[in-house]
């Protein structure tokens, strides 16, 4: 006996249906093993990662190349090889790079600040002059230079600073004889007062133990070696060459990396002079270090006249 078919109940339409869901469900596989990483595919090199064509690339590496070549055997890196000598390294270090990080980022600041008064265009042609000097001057040092320069401008440094010492002692002497030819005086006026009333050593014994802990503080973060090299680094460092530089670097390129690539290049060169500065000061061919300082500073002067045209 037969049966009729129900249409809208149709076991072989069931099966089709099992079959397509068998085929959307293989498909789904099949995308989700295309998410799995192949481990012999090729991953980016790290020339990829590292765009060395951006901005922010070449201000970095044009800020660190300049530091590094402008400051090896300068008169700051001398400075704190000397100082390192006879103080603790680390505070040495501490106090010239805080110097020259303080300098670094003025400069930058300065540096690009000039754009906002001059078009960008004239400040690239300013700074191509600026390290097309910088480079002939440096050719012509290195040409007439002798290996006995170093040895010569080491002693002159170290001669400098053991004149600002002596003073400083003698200074110091001078103080102390006359503080104690004042108290000499105080004692022989209260001597008169002797119990009239509490002593005045009593009144100020609170005072001075209240501002003894700020002193030493303020003698621990600020101890006279600290000044001495922070100040005498700062100085050396007002109007030389990689601070002219970091000004003209500034105003062409990003001022955030400028400050960077210059702060990260007086790290390396004041740790090195910090810890065998003195050694590599009297040992390095300073005709050599001076020559290759212009060929890098030519190179600057290139790249800032191929941007002065670009941008025109």
């Amino acid at each position: 006996m037969q049966y009729p078919v129900d249409p809208s109940n149709d076991f072989g339409a069931s099966g089709s249906d099992t079959k397509s869901s068998t085929h959307h469900s293989n498909i789904k596989n099949v995308d989700e093993f295309s998410n799995y990483d192949d481990p012999l595919q090729e991953k980016p090199s790290s020339e990829q990662l590292v765009d060395l064509s951006s901005e922010e690339t070449q201000s970095f590496l044009l800020s660190l190349a300049m530091i590094m070549v402008s400051e090896i055997g300068d008169k700051t890196f001398l400075i704190a090889a000397i100082m390192a000598m006879k103080h603790p390294r680390l505070l040495v270090f501490s106090a010239a790079l805080s110097a020259l990080a303080i300098m670094s980022v003025l400069s930058a600041a300065f540096g690009h600040a000039v754009p906002n008064l001059i078009p960008k265009t004239y400040t690239n042609y300013l700074a191509t002059i600026l390290f097309f000097c910088f480079g002939i001057r440096m050719f012509y040092d290195s040409y007439n230079m002798t290996e006995e320069d170093a040895k010569h401008e080491l002693e002159e440094v170290t001669q400098e600073l053991q004149d600002k010492e002596d003073l400083e002692l003698l200074q110091r002497a001078e103080a102390g004889s006359a503080a104690s030819a004042n108290t000499d005086e105080n004692a022989d006026d209260t001597s008169d007062l002797v119990g009239l009333g509490p002593s005045p050593k009593s009144h100020s014994s609170s005072k001075k133990k209240d501002s003894s802990g700020l002193v030493n503080l303020f003698q621990l973060l600020f101890s006279p070696v600290f000044v001495q090299t922070f100040a005498m680094t700062f100085l050396a460092e007002w109007g030389d060459r990689s601070q002219i530089s970091t000004i003209a670097l500034a105003a062409a390129h990003n001022m955030i990396w400028v400050s960077i690539g210059a702060v990260l290049g007086h790290s390396i060169c004041t740790g090195v002079a910090v810890i065998g500065g003195r050694m590599l000061a009297s040992r390095i061919s300073v005709r050599t270090v001076t020559l290759a300082g212009a060929v890098v500073f030519e190179i600057f002067a290139i790249v800032s006249l191929y941007e002065a045209m670009y941008d025109a």
